[in-house]
């Protein structure tokens, strides 16, 4: 068994303690929105916060987080009540599919708490090993400066 903290709320699975954080999230407490995109961490996909700092759930050993602070999408905001990152995704349009996007937010996170006044460049760097398949790189850009005034 291993225990930590999932979006604030103490959280427990009883996979083995090698098990992929991923499949622990999504299979024993209902988190979709991290996603399987290639398992080695390349693509971003299942990009989490774990202790605020971005970690690929692919790869991660669920027995790693034990005992500490593990935040998903499903810890942001609401339908009715976006985060500020949230909402300036949705304003910008920034999803076409939206596979990628949830990995995204996360980084987004992770960027702005500890840069809050990021450049484009620091965007794109910051997004560098995220890979999203529809084109739609432009618009999230635009999406991460748009929630980082919005956070500030």
């Amino acid at each position: 068994m291993t225990a930590f903290t999932l979006n604030g709320a103490q959280a427990a699975v009883s996979a083995s303690g090698d098990t992929p954080l991923l499949y622990a999230l999504r299979n024993e407490l209902d988190c979709k929105s991290v996603r399987f995109g290639c398992g080695l961490e390349q693509c971003g996909c299942c990009a989490v916060l774990v202790d605020g700092e971005k970690a690929f759930a692919c790869t991660l050993p669920v027995a790693s987080v034990a005992g500490k602070s593990v935040e998903t999408v499903e810890g942001l905001g609401a339908a009715d009540r976006p985060h500020p990152i949230q909402q300036a995704f949705l304003d910008e349009q920034a999803g076409q599919c939206g596979y990628c996007l949830s990995g995204i937010l996360m980084a987004t996170k992770a960027l702005l708490a500890r840069n809050a006044q990021p450049t484009r460049a620091d965007v794109v760097a910051a997004l560098d090993d995220h890979l999203c398949r529809c084109g739609a790189h432009t618009r999230i850009v635009r999406a991460v400066l748009r929630a980082a005034a919005a956070v500030r």
